[in-house]
């Protein structure tokens, strides 16, 4: 283990202790191999499982492997077709689903998780609704505090999503935030998850690799 491996260790055990006084339970996983079996772990047979949208979710393979792999579990994937259900009912059947899956867009050393989002169905279905919500989080998401990961996300990992996302925006066109109002914006909602109700109902996995934006 190279010195910067043992500091981003240490780093997350710190964090992991927060999340547990915030009804959260915190796992540490050196790498997206690790992390990715790490979440599949969790799940139990015959389970229904689906997901926000997530760069992190992708480099960690675990998306490809629920999409090709043959499981007994109901995958809820919203950019397939889904016959015979509206949107709005498929959209039922995700938030009352067993597992949902996400990233983070930032999250404090005190544990805070800190989200935006421009639909909100990611960050509804953190809030409430799946029985288990699993975030994965890389170690270039972990923040000072809940303005430093505001801060992150608007300049940091929202230009690079609008350029992916075509959305028109002018963090999309000059790589930084306008606090803009335009009919694209990402930053729609905000969302600080500093404590859950439902303990050990958001698992906080974080990994010793940069993941997503």
């Amino acid at each position: 283990m190279t010195p910067k491996q043992k500091n981003y260790e240490n780093l997350c055990e710190g964090i992991i202790e927060k999340l547990a006084h915030r009804g959260m339970e915190g796992y540490y996983c050196k790498d997206r191999e690790e992390a990715n079996a790490k979440v599949k772990r969790f799940f139990t047979p015959d389970c229904s499982v689906t997901w926000g949208g997530s760069e992190t979710l992708k480099e960690i393979g675990l998306l490809d492997d629920l999409l090709e792999a043959d499981t007994d579990y109901e995958i809820l994937d919203r950019s397939q077709p889904h016959p015979g259900l509206t949107d709005k009912e498929f959209y039922a059947k995700m938030v009352t689903a067993d597992f949902f899956l996400m990233s983070s867009n930032a999250i404090t050393l005190d544990g805070e998780l800190i989200n935006i989002d421009g639909n909100g169905n990611r960050v509804a279905c953190l809030c409430n609704g799946p029985d288990n919500v699993i975030v994965v989080v890389g170690i270039n998401k972990v923040v000072t505090d809940v303005k430093s990961g505001i801060d992150r996300v608007r300049n940091i990992a929202a230009p690079p999503n609008g350029v992916r996302l075509h959305t028109g925006t002018p963090c999309e066109e000059y790589g930084r935030c306008f606090n803009c109002l335009t009919d694209g914006c990402m930053c729609c909602q905000m969302v600080i998850t500093r404590k859950s109700r439902q303990p050990g109902r958001i698992k906080v996995i974080l990994v010793g690799e940069e993941l997503g934006f």
